[in-house]
């Protein structure tokens, strides 16, 4: 009866603490408006698929510019506001930094309807440089990111001077042992998000269960949007972007990749689309990046793996320092 009267307090207590993490989330507009980035945001008209949206970017211009150029692509679950650390410690270097929001994500436009594919977002992004007057530059893709980086590289070779993918998605071709679900059932999966729910795959999935107040900013900013009336408009280009993320994977042309290439790994990484839907023993087998790693610098030509220990999917949030310096190393040469 005392292991139970101490169980029930024990739930008691994290749910109260649920409740106080939930209560100081912060109503969040449709394109974030009300949420401060870490630089100047402009924006950047896209005329596309017979409409116009706009391009959310931040472009940094530091005093000792090295005539070098870097553009950050974000994750799925991100926008560019969570690149603020690195942002700074290329800006002390001399780099111009360049961090669009992908049509669909951050403070960009969140479409009625869209037909999302990788090479749709690598073509708004080269019209952003191309307007920019950015001729070559480093390509660095986080997760979702990463495989966008690798489209680009493969789109546009003499842009890419560069590239650089930190724990990238698509490393595996998951449609291959996971039953594929239409986008109405992704939609449907984004509308039963919440607070909890959204920190309980980071934790589980991005931090070994070892959690830190600081990732809660990148969990609040999620389910911020939840309190939005609008939030069915921000699901579906969630789903939209789920659907295009299974089925154009990259990972077969890994070896037409011409840009010298730096995989950052976080070993402890276990990210991977659609675990939910697999029996246990194949989850056992899917985003094992401490393997998943290796194999791709195998894959890509003309590339160098650096891994990072116990560390997992956010090596720029949770081991800054290991993470920037290879980083650096590697744009130096």
């Amino acid at each position: 009866m005392k292991i139970k009267y101490i169980f029930t307090i024990f739930l008691m207590l994290m749910s109260s603490f649920s409740f106080a993490q939930e209560s100081k989330l912060q109503w969040l507009d449709l394109t974030l408006s009300n949420y401060d980035y870490p630089y100047a945001v402009k924006y950047f008209p896209v005329n596309t698929q017979q409409k116009k949206f706009k391009m959310a970017y931040m472009d940094i211009n530091p005093i000792n510019n090295n005539g070098h150029s870097i553009v950050l692509l974000h994750g799925k679950n991100f926008n560019g506001a969570y690149w603020g650390t690195t942002i700074n410690a290329l800006k002390k270097e001399g780099y111009r930094v360049i961090v669009p929001d992908q049509i669909g994500f951050g403070k960009s436009s969140k479409p009625e309807t869209f037909q999302y594919s990788f090479q749709e977002l690598a073509g708004n992004t080269k019209s952003l440089l191309d307007f920019l007057g950015i001729k070559k530059t480093t390509i660095l893709g986080h997760s979702m990111g990463g495989m966008l980086a690798a489209r680009f590289a493969l789109m546009y070779p003499e842009t890419t001077e560069k590239l650089v993918l930190e724990n990238p998605i698509g490393l595996e071709d998951w449609k291959l042992v996971v039953p594929y679900q239409k986008i109405d059932w992704w939609y449907n999966l984004e509308m039963k998000k919440t607070y909890e729910g959204i920190k309980a795959y980071q934790l589980e999935n991005y931090y070994d269960g070892k959690w830190k107040e600081e990732y809660g900013e990148w969990v609040r900013l999620l389910a911020g949007w939840n309190l939005n009336s609008d939030y069915k408009k921000i699901a579906w280009n969630a789903a939209l972007t789920y659907d295009m993320i299974f089925t154009q994977p990259v990972v077969y042309e890994f070896k037409n990749i011409k840009s010298p290439t730096l995989l950052i790994i976080g070993t402890r990484d276990r990210t991977a689309l659609g675990k939910p839907l697999v029996s246990e023993d194949v989850r056992k087998t899917m985003g094992l990046y401490n393997k998943l790693g290796k194999a791709t610098q195998k894959a890509i030509p003309n590339s160098t793996l650096v891994e990072i220990e116990n560390i997992g999917h956010l090596p720029h949030i949770e081991s800054f320092d290991k993470f920037i310096a290879p980083l650096k190393s590697f744009l130096a040469k």
